[in-house]
């Protein structure tokens, strides 16, 4: 199993601790991002540049990706991606995409974006907090636990 980080997004915090579970663990964690990123020396921890473009480090987290890795991603379309190939996909805050509650994100997010279209001014999202961080870290803990009770 790896870990892929939609690493453009990705608030550092969030990269300082998959830093710390790469080399606890030694699993590899792999940054992927349209932007030279500076990683700690481990070797379990790598960072990939891609060309700028839309959705460019997306599409090659999904080619990369294999059935069971996991993904660190904001973007809901990449986490339905990676659910479709057998991935398992972690929003920063804590909240794993699953197969029951893709559809209705997609959903939310098409609505959101016909909103912006039209001049709704729809807000963003509330700051990264220290909850946040604690829910992932949560999150991602149980989820290796799990993988290595298998």
């Amino acid at each position: 199993m790896r870990i892929w980080v939609d690493a453009d997004a990705c608030p550092a915090v969030v990269k300082e601790i998959l830093y710390r579970v790469a080399d606890r663990t030694q699993i590899q964690v792999t940054l992927v991002a349209n932007q030279l990123l500076r990683v700690p020396p481990s070797r379990f921890i790598r960072s990939v540049q891609v060309p700028s473009g839309a959705d460019v480090a997306d599409q090659e987290i999904v080619r990369l990706l294999a059935p069971g890795d996991l993904v660190i991603t904001g973007d809901i379309p990449l986490a339905a991606d990676v659910l479709k190939k057998g991935g398992y996909a972690l929003n920063p805050r804590g909240e794993f995409y699953t197969e029951h509650n893709i559809a209705q994100m997609l959903t939310m997010r098409a609505f959101m974006d016909e909103l912006r279209g039209s001049g709704v001014d729809t807000g963003g999202p509330a700051a990264f907090n220290q909850s946040d961080r604690q829910s992932f870290a949560n999150s991602l803990d149980r989820h290796l636990a799990k993988l290595r009770q298998r």
